[in-house]
């Protein structure tokens, strides 16, 4: 298991549009990918539980990835993030 905190930098927060490019580049991966925000814990590979989240613009949650690629998953998850999720 790795993990890692992120800070979220799109201005609307994880609202559709990232939240979908969230999900779409964590089901690239076998491993288990989940965040940790506000004493919760959302499933990246599921819309409905990103957006459940109500993550804000800079609101940090931790990325948690578990399983054979969990490296590569996360490395490129939070490139992502860290990107604006193509916003």
């Amino acid at each position: 298991m790795v993990s890692q905190k992120i800070t979220i930098i799109n201005p609307s927060g994880l609202h559709l549009r990232p939240a979908g490019n969230l999900c779409n580049e964590a089901l690239k991966y076998n491993s288990a990918i989940t965040f940790s925000f506000d004493g919760g814990t959302a499933n990246a590979k599921s819309v409905l539980s990103v957006l459940g989240a109500c993550v804000k613009c800079g609101d940090e949650i931790e990325l948690i990835c578990e399983g054979a690629d969990e490296r590569e998953a996360m490395e490129a998850l939070a490139a992502a993030i860290s990107s604006g999720l193509g916003e």
